[in-house]
C-alpha cells in the first residue's frame, strides 16, 4: 500500500471557509488527506454547502484515488452546524421530551438533509449519560441520566441515520458524561471503578455495538481505573484496544474527538497525542482546524511507517476499515436518493419536546416584565450564537410588556435594578441560560421570586435551572436558546398549546 495514501486515509482536516482554500488544496495534494470535517464556519447555506461538498469530493478523489469521508457535527439543537434554511433538528435531550418516534425521526430527517448536501459521515448520536447535572459540556446534549432509556433513544437515533444513508458515530468513548471540566479547555477526570462504569457509562456503547454502529468516537477524559498512566482515553490503548475493540468486540472505526482540544494540546501536544491515539486503537484521527498539525502529522507517521516505529499491519488493517465504510457508503449512493429534510418536522418536534414543570402557568397580564440574559456560547462544543436575539425584548416586543437584559451572570447592581422594575409588573418571566452553573442567574431567579409575583421560569438551555424554581413559580424546558424555540415558545406563553414534553431526568426531582 501507498505510504502516503495510507497516511492520508487515517487524518480528517478541517478547513477555514466556506470554499476550498490554497492551504487545505495544497495539504491534500502533498499529504493525501483522505477525510475532511465541517464546522458552522464552513456553511452559509445549502446551496453553497452543496457546492463545497462536490468540490471537495472532486479534489480528494483526484488526488488520493478514493472518496473522502465528509463529516459533521450534527447532532441537532445546541450543536447545530448547517445553516438557518435547512432541516436543525432537536438535540438529544429534547427529543426524549418529546417521546415516541421523535429519535427516529430526528436521525432520518438529519440523514437526508446532510447526504443531500454530500456530507456522509455525521458525528452523532451522543452516548454519554449526563449523570452530573454540573457537567459543563454534555447537558442537553444527552439523551438523559438514565443508562437504559438513554441507549434505547440513542439506538432509534442511529437506526434513523443509518436508514437515511448516513454512517452513524456514536461518542464520546468511554463517557463523558459525569465530569466537571470542559475538554476544550482542560483535561477532564473519571475516577469511577469499572463496576460504576459498566452500570452507567458503558452501557449505551454495549448497546449500540450490539445493533451495529459503525463508528465510534474516543473521549479526552482520565480514567485512572481504566488506565493507571496518566493518559486520556483517546491515547490509550487498554482503553481503545483492549476495552473497545477486545472486551466489547468493536470492529467498526474509531475516530478520535479533535485532536486540538486544550485535553490534548495543552498537556499533551496536538501531533504527539495523534501519534499516540493511532497507536493506541484510533482509525482516523481529526485535526479541525490548523493544517501545518495536519502536515506535520502525516510527514511523522509517514517517517514512523519508514522506519518501522509503528506497526504496519495495524496500519493496514485501520485503513482497510476505512476502506470498508467507505464502500459502505458507495452501495448506498447507487441504491437510493434521499430527499431533504423537513424543517416543518423539525420544528414541531421541537414544540412536542416542551416540557412544563410546576404547572400551570400564570396569565401573563397586560404588565409582564420579561429579563434574563441574551444569547451566549456556553461551552466551545456549542454553535457559534447566531443571530439569535435576546429573549426579553424579543417577548416583550410579541406578547406586549416591558423587557430588561442582564449579563448571563448578574452581580448585586444588576439584581436590583431588575427587582426594582420587576415590581411594577402583573407578571414576572425571566428566561436563564445554564443558571445552575451561574450563581448570579439563580440570585437573580431567587430575588425576583421574594417579589410573589405570579412568576414563571424558562429554561432557554439545561433544564436544570428549573430546580432552583421560587415557590409557586412555573417552569418550561424548552432546551436551546435559538430564534425558532423562542418563535415556537410564543403560542405557549399565551396559553393557546399545550404542553406534551414530559422530563427525560429520571434521577433528578423537579
Amino acid at each position: 500500500m501507498e505510504r502516503k495514501f495510507a497516511v492520508g486515509q487515517r487524518i480528517m482536516a478541517g478547513l477555514p471557509g466556506t470554499e476550498i482554500d490554497e492551504e487545505f488544496a495544497t495539504l491534500v495534494r502533498e499529504h493525501k488527506i483522505g477525510n475532511v470535517i465541517l464546522f458552522r464556519r464552513n456553511i452559509e447555506s445549502r446551496a453553497q454547502l452543496t457546492r463545497l461538498c462536490r468540490a471537495l469530493r472532486e479534489l480528494i478523489t483526484a488526488e488520493t484515488g478514493a472518496e473522502p469521508l465528509i463529516a459533521i457535527d450534527q447532532e441537532g439543537g445546541v450543536v447545530t452546524r448547517l445553516s438557518d434554511d435547512m432541516c436543525n433538528t432537536p438535540g438529544a435531550m429534547a427529543l426524549s421530551a418529546a417521546g415516541g418516534d421523535a429519535p427516529y425521526r430526528a436521525g432520518c430527517l438529519t440523514a437526508r438533509e446532510l447526504r443531500g448536501c454530500g456530507i456522509d459521515f455525521n458525528l452523532a448520536p451522543v452516548l454519554d449519560i449526563n449523570s452530573n447535572p454540573d457537567n459543563p459540556v454534555i447537558g442537553v446534549r444527552s439523551f438523559g441520566d438514565d443508562p437504559e432509556r438513554a441507549s434505547a433513544l440513542a439506538l432509534e437515533f442511529m437506526r434513523g441515520t443509518l436508514e437515511g444513508g448516513v454512517l452513524a458515530c456514536g461518542k464520546h468513548f468511554p463517557g463523558h458524561g459525569d465530569t466537571a471540566v470542559d475538554s476544550h479547555l482542560g483535561l477532564p477526570l473519571v475516577e469511577k471503578g469499572r463496576e460504576a462504569l459498566e452500570a452507567c457509562e458503558l452501557r449505551p456503547f454495549r448497546r449500540t455495538i450490539a445493533a451495529g454502529i459503525p463508528a465510534i468516537m474516543t473521549s479526552h477524559v482520565l480514567f485512572p481505573h481504566l488506565e493507571p498512566e496518566r493518559l486520556p482515553a483517546t491515547m490509550s490503548r487498554r482503553i481503545l484496544t483492549g476495552l473497545l475493540r477486545e472486551e466489547l468486540g468493536f470492529s467498526g472505526l474509531v475516530i478520535s474527538d479533535c485532536m486540538e482540544m486544550q485535553a490534548i494540546a495543552k498537556f499533551y501536544g496536538t501531533v504527539e497525542g495523534a501519534v499516540a491515539s493511532l497507536a493506541a486503537g484510533a482509525d482516523i484521527v481529526c485535526i479541525s482546524h490548523t493544517a501545518a498539525l495536519s502536515s506535520q502529522l502525516a510527514e511523522r507517521l509517514c517517517t514512523e511507517l519508514a522506519e518501522g516505529a509503528c506497526s504496519e499491519a495495524e496500519f493496514t488493517a485501520s485503513v482497510q476499515r476505512i476502506s470498508a465504510a467507505k464502500r459502505r457508503l458507495a452501495e448506498w449512493k447507487e441504491s437510493s436518493c434521499s430527499p431533504e429534510g423537513d424543517t416543518g418536522e423539525a420544528r414541531r418536534l421541537l414544540e412536542r419536546s416542551f416540557t412544563l414543570v410546576h404547572g400551570p402557568l400564570p396569565a401573563l397580564g397586560e404588565h409582564t416584565f420579561f429579563v434574563g440574559c441574551g444569547p451566549v456560547r456556553v461551552n466551545l462544543a456549542s454553535s457559534h450564537v447566531r443571530e439569535t436575539p435576546p429573549f426579553p425584548g424579543f417577548m416583550a416586543s410579541a406578547l406586549g410588556g416591558c423587557a430588561l437584559e442582564t449579563s448571563d451572570n448578574p452581580d448585586a447592581g444588576e439584581i436590583e435594578r431588575a427587582v426594582r422594575e420587576a415590581g411594577k409588573g402583573s407578571c414576572i418571566v425571566l428566561g436563564t441560560c445554564n443558571a445552575h452553573l451561574r450563581p448570579g442567574q439563580t440570585a437573580l431567579m431567587r430575588a425576583l421570586g421574594e417579589l410573589g409575583r405570579p412568576m414563571i421560569v424558562v429554561a432557554l438551555r439545561n433544564p436544570y435551572d428549573l430546580l432552583y424554581l421560587p415557590e409557586g413559580a412555573a417552569g418550561i424546558a424548552v432546551w436551546e436558546y435559538t430564534t425558532r424555540s423562542l418563535e415556537a415558545l410564543i403560542p405557549f406563553l399565551r396559553g393557546e398549546r399545550a404542553f406534551h414534553g414530559r422530563m427525560p431526568l429520571a434521577n433528578t426531582v423537579f
